[in-house]
């Protein structure tokens, strides 16, 4: 298959103050565009071009020779989903019953998911991301941090929501303060709506690809 670069599902300026226009144009137009045209080119020849992006990332994971095609794959997997895990007035503690319920069972809630999920972004040394995932055997939600291109769905779970800890996610309006960058994602830009969506489909199954 041939991947291509998704439209941002707002304007550039909706998230702003929390994430400048600037920051997405960079973000958006230049860093994702290029994690595609480099995974596009990287596939061709390599077998899994018959695959869905989902199937090909995990397939690409499992090789160390396809390393290079993985993590243009996995970060084009990653920031299709950035995109949709934040809205303009998003953020806080108002999310649907079920989803915050089972938060609420595995992780103890709206407050200490978030202290989690900051924490795990805060410690990723180096680039990576910080999620809240769903283990796909026993359905129970947990909040992991992966290095560089990684994403729970290599390890067997399905991917909530995910915060972007590379610096070109937040250098432009945070400098170095990742933490600050942190709370206003959770507090400002998480589109909930998104995490329960995600979260009533369920375990993500790659069966072409196990």
């Amino acid at each position: 298959m041939t991947f291509t670069l998704p439209e941002l599902p707002y304007a550039y300026d909706a998230l702003d103050p929390y994430m400048s226009a600037e920051t997405l144009e960079f973000h958006h137009d230049k860093h994702h565009l290029a994690y595609v045209d480099k995974g596009n080119e990287l596939i061709a020849g390599s077998g899994l071009e018959g695959l869905s992006l989902e199937e090909a990332m995990v397939a690409a994971h499992k090789d160390p020779a396809k390393a290079g095609l993985f993590n243009q794959l996995g970060q084009h997997f990653n920031h299709i989903h950035f995109w949709n895990w934040m809205k303009k007035d998003g953020g806080g503690a108002a999310m649907d019953g079920k989803l915050e319920a089972k938060i609420a069972e595995d992780i103890g809630g709206y407050d200490a998911f978030k202290a989690g999920f900051i924490e795990a972004g805060m410690t990723q040394f180096g680039s990576g991301w910080c999620w809240l995932a769903m283990d796909n055997a026993s359905g129970k939600l947990e909040i992991v941090k992966t290095p560089n291109g990684e994403n729970p769905v290599v390890f067997g779970k399905t991917a909530l929501l995910g915060c972007d800890v590379w610096e070109h996610s937040y250098y432009i309006d945070y400098r170095n303060a990742r933490p600050k960058y942190l709370e206003a994602f959770v507090d400002n830009m998480i589109n909930w709506d998104y995490v329960a969506e995600l979260f009533e489909k369920g375990p993500m199954d790659i069966k072409a690809a196990a």
